[in-house]
């Protein structure tokens, strides 16, 4: 509603109503063609009505806010109970996608929505049967078509079709084509149901009284639908022990074991439930954290000794990197503060993007060998930490507790360049960005084209993109590009080649200080861009692995050098969910899993694994078991052990802990029936 009134001067002003939901009285606000606002009474009311719309502006935000949150409580439910892989802040959007790739819809990354073609060759491959059609109605008769009736509407696949959900059906109404409505239809039909559609074959849900559908038919309410396909029997095969990984912060900065008393129940379980032991970071930037060589254990040892009386065995990692700001970080810990000390001073200590960004998780591997750490270099300063361990928990290395040593050799404790930091921007599934500018590794990369003669090969790509590019939209990693040129290949070879050597460095002192003890080393899963030409994205990690080159043998080749056991993450993922969720990943974890593991076994060296993202559901947990013990292998392998990411409160939730016991007696080689 407008309404004119007239000022001193004769102006014209202008008074536009406000329209809310919440108050029955008429508010008004200032029109922007009006210097100034006029109540009906002609008294100025500026002040009145700029209260009025701030109060709106905070109603609109508490409406937005909760919106937020109930959308946030759906989100969380279909993530807790339906096993839907949606991120913390996914939009409406997303669900509704999510939910059609459940129906059997094909959803592509712009919105593009069509059936699946694989739907109606799976109905036509199946003999012909009556498909129950649920009425609206819990009194009203089902009708039975043929199946040859019910195929061709619209285009749209059949629910019978539809991939089989785990989750509870709703009853559905079956909307009939006219010929066959028209067939069935009584007087009483032609009345309007709210329920009604215009669209053929189109699933709605029906409403229905709870005491009424107890009394409907099954083959009313629930679409028909094949059977799950049988699990392969695991009872027999080979034990593999099963860790589980404790929280990141266990111990404190102070030296103290955090919540110990709630930490000894959850142990309990585990040890009930068939855990073989539990798996705990050493952070060096707790241990050793003001000054040089001096490493307080206190906490670990108080820790150290509830697992033991708890008869569980332990897997400790030299954790060399600071925790904070990667996937599944939820504590900070940085390097020791005597480390970050010299990096103000002299910040190449760290590795280096093109842009001269430092990135502070872990130490260069060109100061591997430089004495830039008050008088030691980095494999001495690694070398006296592992020994001080070894000292302390003698006892526990005696008495077999410890069972494994895993050896922190980069970014996340893992063999790789940090070459995908969140802190810098980089989000999934971008490419990454080389790490080798800092001063250090740029003189061991002169000394290297220097040797080869070509001095101006001393330098890095300036045609490899940034942290989220494309492979195809680079010069360096295209097909055919500059990545399998003559310099491509001297650059890669170097700079993964640098990664070998430290490698080879840290585990030969790992060995002196851990004799006799099994050692590991954790390789990362990268497994987006694995069906380009280039592997863009295990490029700039350091794992020289293009489609015609084999860049884990090198490392497999190191590590049976020292003995060591290669644990690799990302066994749990399907290629096929991973298309389904970012097909423009063109990930492929399965075949990067298979390539790992056989180029582990061929140079004769055991394989641990875990799981690179949290896992409750059956089918992540079948799909761990089928790599920890391949089908039909003709030399009878398997991993030496799997390690579970992480303890935590979701673990111990009643779905979530029965499918990780059913989990753990079939690694063992149990029987679950």
């Amino acid at each position: 509603m407008q309404q004119a009134g007239l000022a001193d001067d004769d102006d014209e002003e202008i008074w536009v109503k406000e329209e809310d939901d919440e108050e029955e009285e008429d508010g008004y606000y200032m029109d922007p063609r009006s210097p100034a606002v006029w109540t009906p009474g002609g008294r100025a009311g500026g002040t009145s009505n700029r209260r009025r719309a701030r109060e709106e502006k905070e109603r609109t935000k508490m409406r937005e806010r909760q919106r937020r949150a109930i959308t946030g409580r759906i989100l969380a439910g279909l993530r807790q109970h339906g096993n839907y892989r949606l991120r913390a802040r996914a939009d409406i959007n997303e669900v509704i996608a999510a939910l059609a790739r459940e129906a059997g819809w094909v959803v592509l990354p712009d919105g593009t929505t069509f059936p699946s073609s694989s739907s109606f060759a799976a109905v036509a491959a199946q003999p012909p049967r009556p498909v129950m059609v649920a009425a609206a109605s819990p009194s009203a008769t089902p009708l039975a078509l043929p199946a040859s009736s019910a195929l061709p509407l619209r285009g749209i696949a059949p629910v019978a079709a539809r991939p089989i959900s785990h989750r509870p059906a709703p009853a559905f109404a079956l909307l009939l084509p006219p010929r066959a409505a028209a067939a069935s239809r009584s007087p009483a039909d032609d009345v309007p149901d709210g329920n009604s559609s215009h669209l053929l074959a189109v699933p709605v849900p029906v409403p229905m009284d709870p005491a009424a559908a107890e009394d409907v038919p099954v083959a009313k309410q629930v679409p028909d639908v094949s059977p799950r396909p049988p699990e392969r029997d695991f009872a027999g095969t080979p034990y593999v022990p099963v860790y589980v990984m404790l929280p990141l912060g266990v111990v404190n900065g102070n030296g103290e074991v955090v919540d110990a008393d709630e930490l000894v129940g959850q142990l309990r379980v585990l040890k009930a439930s068939g855990v073989d032991g539990v798996m705990v970071d050493c952070w060096w930037g707790n241990v050793e954290a003001h000054k040089p060589q001096e490493y307080n254990w206190t906490g670990y040892r108080r820790l150290f000794q509830m697992i033991r009386e708890l008869k569980l065995k332990l897997q400790v990692v030299m954790s060399f990197h600071e925790c904070g700001g990667n996937v599944g970080d939820d504590i900070s810990i940085p390097l020791p503060h005597w480390v970050i000390e010299i990096g103000r001073s002299n910040p190449d200590i760290y590795f280096t993007d093109r842009a001269g960004r430092r990135n502070t998780e872990c130490l260069s591997w060109g100061v591997d060998k430089e004495r830039v750490l008050q008088g030691r270099t980095a494999v001495e300063v690694y070398f006296d930490f592992m020994r001080s361990f070894r000292v302390e928990f003698d006892e526990y290395f005696e008495d077999g507790i410890i069972s494994e040593i895993e050896i922190g050799l980069g970014a996340c404790g893992e063999l790789r360049y940090p070459s995908y930091p969140a802190k810098h921007g980089w989000k999934y599934p971008g490419i990454g960005e080389f790490q080798c500018y800092d001063r250090y590794l740029q003189k061991s990369l002169r000394k290297a084209a220097e040797a080869r003669g070509h001095t101006i090969w001393a330098r890095g790509p300036d045609n490899a993109g940034h942290y989220n590019s494309e492979p195809n939209l680079t010069g360096f990693f295209c097909d055919g590009g500059d990545y399998d040129s003559y310099y491509g290949r001297f650059f890669l070879s170097w700079y993964s080649q640098a990664l070998v050597d430290h490698a080879d460095r840290v585990l030969m002192l790992a060995r002196l200080a851990f004799e006799g003890t099994n050692i590991a080393v954790k390789v990362s899963g990268v497994h987006w861009w694995y069906k380009t030409a280039s592997h863009a994205a295990e490029l700039t990690a350091g794992f020289y692995n293009p489609c015609n080159r084999d860049g884990y043998a090198p490392i497999a080749a190191v590590l049976k050098k020292y003995d060591a056991a290669l644990n690799f993450t990302c066994v749990e993922l399907r290629t096929m969910d991973q298309h389904e969720v970012y097909p423009e990943a063109f990930a492929d974890p399965e075949g990067l899993v298979w390539q790992v593991l056989n180029a582990a076994w061929d140079a004769g060296i055991q394989v641990a694994s875990e799981n690179a993202l949290p896992c409750y559901d059956r089918d992540g947990f079948n799909k761990i078991l089928e790599n920890a013990k391949p089908l039909n292998d003709p030399d009878g392998r398997h991993l030496l052990g799997f390690t579970y990411l992480r303890l935590g409160k979701d673990l111990f939730e009643r779905p979530n802990f029965f499918e990780f016991e059913r989990f753990i007696k079939r690694m063992h080689g149990g029987n679950i029936s």
